[in-house]
């Protein structure tokens, strides 16, 4: 069964990660202490513990970011369109087609064919998206995914980021399928993430949060600077 736990946050705001079988993907739900309007990121093989957990608390969700198109960050996607079907779903513009295709998004090689209902809203490289009453902006690091994006929340201190599959507690997402990309994700990574504050938190889409500082310093996989 899922698990749902409470994480720490920025003041004012809310955070939920519901952890999902079979992979323990993270999917997060961000609102605010007051108001009713969250955010649903990369909804998982659980939907209705989402939907649960929305429920309990007299919330609504304003939309679906998917920050890459794997197939456990997006099985929810459906679920929760059943559940509020005005709901739409928004993603990286090279990603959007692994929505519908079970074999790019890695769903028929793994014996659990799936397809989630197509994109809404199409984010590119460096777009601020403003969305139930939240500022993103989308950065764009492939390697793991070819359209892969973290979302990064504005207008909050310290700093938030949806990490999806780029960027782990002492690791990093894989790099071995058919869009992989070891160099791009390094790069990515010390582009866009390594350039924040130190207090900086990531989400990412499996394991706990971590933060910009303590990745940069310490992570095995990318270090702070690149090699000569």
């Amino acid at each position: 069964m899922a698990q749902t736990d409470l994480l720490p946050a920025p003041p004012g705001l809310r955070l939920a990660r519901i952890e999902s079988l079979p992979f323990g993907e993270n999917s997060y739900v961000l609102s605010r202490d007051t108001g009713s309007e969250c955010l649903v990121v990369d909804p998982g093989f659980e939907p209705e513990a989402i939907i649960e957990w929305i429920e309990a608390r007299g919330l609504v969700p304003a939309a679906i970011l998917v920050t890459h198109g794997h197939s456990d960050h997006i099985a929810g996607n459906a679920g929760l369109r059943d559940r509020w079907p005005g709901l739409p779903i928004v993603i990286g513009r090279h990603d959007a087609p692994k929505l519908t295709d079970p074999v790019a998004n890695l769903s028929a090689p793994f014996g659990l064919p799936l397809t989630s209902p197509p994109a809404d809203q199409l984010l590119d490289d460096g777009e601020t998206c403003s969305l139930g009453g939240f500022t993103f902006v989308a950065h764009e690091i492939p390697g793991h995914s070819r359209g892969h994006v973290v979302l990064r929340l504005l207008e909050c201190t310290p700093g938030l980021v949806f990490g999806g599959d780029v960027l782990f507690q002492g690791s990093i997402g894989r790099t071995d399928f058919p869009d992989g990309d070891f160099a791009a994700l390094a790069a990515g990574i010390r582009r866009h993430l390594y350039t924040l504050p130190d207090d900086t938190i990531i989400l990412p889409g499996h394991g706990d949060p971590t933060t910009v500082g303590r990745e940069r310093r310490h992570n095995p996989f990318v270090a702070d600077a690149s090699p000569d």
